[in-house]
């Protein structure tokens, strides 16, 4: 298994790539927590908090796409430091004002989420350039998805810190800054600076013009959903318990089965459709919600908890690679960064619904919510496998052209990578 992702990391430029865009994340894993911390420094109420957060994660989710599209229009340099940068000014201007002001500070959240730089999307589409082969871009996709679950676990634990160190509007001018500098490191390699995007054909929906995307799109806004429940859910079920740790043990049990899960997926290489592994492996993901409404003891929880996020990283390899080949020809940036922004989304409205469910029946009904999310995703896949499943040339995709796949319309393509459906 380590052999494997070792293999993918000695490419030339692969392990920059990734820790590049990891630390050029970190924004945007860590953002809200800042937000909310700086908000009670400063004085401000738990609602003012969460609202500010969360016109952060909208204006997040309205930017991705478009500066995805931009990425694919002028290449990654021109757009994805600028973005950067533009973001870090936006929170450097909330540290600064503070938040008497509420328009002022509404403005900075607002200009520091839409200019997230769309680093996830853009590292997905370099991976066929850097790697070559078919093979090794999917494990490089399971490998992405591990790397998530960490940046994800680690960058709270970051930003407390740099708060017990200095406060908060340090850390919100930290994560940000060491933000700049991973975007930095992405846009000067070799990769970021010779990709570009295939030819692509005018359409005003760009990405959104393909039926299998906006299938895969429907069902993981509501993969995104069942897991914002769950956060919701968990601090309901630490509150039956006594103890603000309990909610801490939850979260990272559901990391940790994510983990588990992304490392034991990339080291297979896996043959047939991943259109229907899909299927098979959001219904594993659904079933695993379901023994979380049981809400037994705590070590029974945590090991659930595991289970449940054991299929979480395989379903967004696996849906990294249905992005690929149902993106119309030179729209991969902002194809991936519309998966970002529709499980972001999915989240919020997750942790929206879950409140009035545990309020109205108790912390059962949180997870129940999860449960329901997991299974609309199957049914969705269900329901739209046909248009799904359809060969991309007949969703207003490019034609198939010969060279190295059947599917290679975004041309990421080098000699030996085949980007056509698998055997």
């Amino acid at each position: 298994m380590a052999a494997g992702y070792a293999d993918i990391l000695k490419a030339p430029h692969a392990a920059r790539l990734l820790a590049g865009t990891l630390v050029g994340r970190l924004p945007n894993a860590t953002a809200h927590i800042a937000i909310v911390l700086f908000t009670r420094a400063e004085g401000g109420s738990y609602t003012l908090a969460g609202v500010l957060a969360a016109v952060y994660g909208l204006a997040t989710a309205v930017g991705q796409p478009l500066l995805g599209r931009a990425v694919d229009l002028y290449g990654q340099p021109r757009v994805q430091l600028p973005a950067a940068v533009l973001s870090g000014l936006g929170m450097l201007w909330l540290a600064l004002a503070g938040t008497g002001s509420l328009p002022v500070a509404y403005a900075a959240v607002t200009v520091a989420g839409l200019f997230t730089p769309p680093l996830e999307g853009g590292l997905r589409a370099l991976w066929p350039n850097v790697l070559g082969h078919q093979d090794r871009v999917h494990r490089a996709y399971a490998m992405d998805a591990v790397a998530q679950e960490i940046l994800f676990t680690l960058g709270p634990l970051l930003v407390t810190l740099i708060v017990a160190i200095a406060s908060p509007g340090a850390a919100l001018l930290v994560i940000n800054a060491v933000g700049v500098l991973g975007a930095l490191s992405v846009v000067l390699s070799e990769p970021s600076r010779a990709w570009r995007s295939a030819p692509r054909e005018a359409h005003w929906l760009g990405a959104l013009r393909s039926g299998g995307l906006l299938s895969l799109l429907g069902a993981f806004f509501f993969v995104g959903l069942a897991l914002g429940s769950i956060t919701v859910a968990g601090v309901a079920y630490a509150d039956d318990h006594g103890s603000d740790s309990v909610y801490g043990w939850l979260m990272a049990a559901l990391g940790l089965g994510a983990l588990l899960g992304g490392l034991v997926y990339g080291a297979r290489q896996w043959t047939g459709e991943p259109e229907r592994r899909l299927r098979v492996i959001v219904a594993l993901l659904a079933l695993g919600y379901l023994p979380l409404v049981l809400t037994p003891g705590v070590a029974a929880m945590t090991a659930l908890s595991v289970l449940a996020g054991v299929f979480l990283a395989p379903a967004l390899a696996c849906a990294f690679i249905v992005v690929d080949r149902h993106a119309p020809r030179g729209t991969v940036t902002e194809a991936f960064s519309w998966l970002v922004t529709t499980f972001g989304v999915g989240a919020a409205v997750g942790t929206g619904a879950a409140g009035p469910a545990v309020e109205g029946g108790g912390t059962a009904w949180g997870f129940a919510v999860a449960g329901a999310g997991g299974f609309a995703a199957l049914l969705v896949l269900m329901a739209t496998q046909r248009v799904l499943s359809a060969p991309p040339a007949a969703e207003g995709a490019a034609p198939p052209v010969d060279g190295p796949g059947e599917n290679d319309r975004n041309g990421a393509a080098q000699p030996g990578f085949s980007s056509g459906r698998e055997a």
